[in-house]
């Protein structure tokens, strides 16, 4: 594992953000707008969740801040290709596939192809719900114990702010602590991984169980971008070809660097 610290400007081929969950009192859009204004990418790629429809259904939250996250969004697909692939908890922009909004491209799923030429296919990750009988996860991250955690972790946030320390995930610490929620990440991992074998490419880009990661079975490597609720993360690829996670924080730090060239497995076609 490695640290380093980031520049101000942090230059890349791609980044991916997903889970950013506007509209819900937990995401972290200052510390958003902050990474958001310090990128300078070829695309950028939004993998589901960023409105979150459920949140906003159940109690209106708009405020300035999370406006401030959308109208960059709109301005840098002025001058940055921007891909939106719609979550499960902003599913209604599926019904869009195919078309724009503004310079957005909205797509069901996609397929990055890395400077040496791999192909990653990139979807949200609640397709996989039904695949591996999700309940474990969802009865963790659905139920009012994972409202307790976020409470828990949102006053940890703010105490921690006041004392100068950087932001750490109290929900994500205690999330990867707990049996059941572990063992159902790590089958969802290995289900994105069969996902990818059985459609021919070389890896795979998803979001959906705010667990930030970089893991390779054989051939296939496998990337989870994050959150920005309970992580502050995001997955980029450098200019040299490196796939790297960002933590997000006051004192800005980047960790799990892999270099792409150091894959074993073979060049494959895109997915339709």
């Amino acid at each position: 594992m490695t640290h380093q610290t980031l520049p101000k400007s942090l230059k890349a081929r791609a980044v991916w953000i997903s889970d950013v969950h506007l509209g819900n009192k937990d995401c972290k859009a200052e510390y958003l707008l902050q990474f958001l204004d310090a990128i300078d990418c070829e695309t950028l790629y939004l993998v589901g969740d960023i409105i979150d429809l459920w949140s906003l259904k159940r109690h209106f939250y708009w405020p300035a801040k999370h406006n401030q996250v959308f109208r960059k969004l709109l301005k840098m697909s002025r001058t940055t290709r921007v891909i939106y692939i719609p979550g499960n908890h902003d599913m209604t922009f599926r019904d869009y596939v195919g078309e724009k909004f503004g310079e957005v491209e909205i797509h069901r799923n996609f397929v990055h192809q890395t400077i040496d030429g791999r192909q990653l296919l990139m979807m949200h990750g609640d397709e996989l719900d039904n695949v591996i009988r999700f309940g474990r996860l969802t009865r963790f991250v659905g139920d009012y114990s994972y409202d307790l955690l976020l409470f828990l972790n949102r006053w940890s946030h703010v105490i921690r702010a006041r004392m100068g320390y950087p932001f750490w995930s109290l929900a994500g610490y205690i999330k990867t602590r707990v049996g059941k929620a572990k063992n159902a990440i790590d089958t969802f991992e290995l289900a994105a991984i069969q996902w990818a074998r059985k459609h021919d490419v070389d890896g795979i880009i998803c979001g959906h169980i705010h667990h930030p990661n970089i893991r390779f079975d054989d051939e296939i490597v496998y990337c989870n971008d994050g959150d920005w609720i309970e992580n502050c993360t995001s997955l980029v690829e450098t200019l040299e070809g490196r796939l790297e996670i960002i933590h997000w924080s006051d004192q800005l730090k980047s960790e799990k660097t892999f270099e792409l060239i150091e894959w074993r497995g073979r060049k494959s076609s895109a997915v339709a």
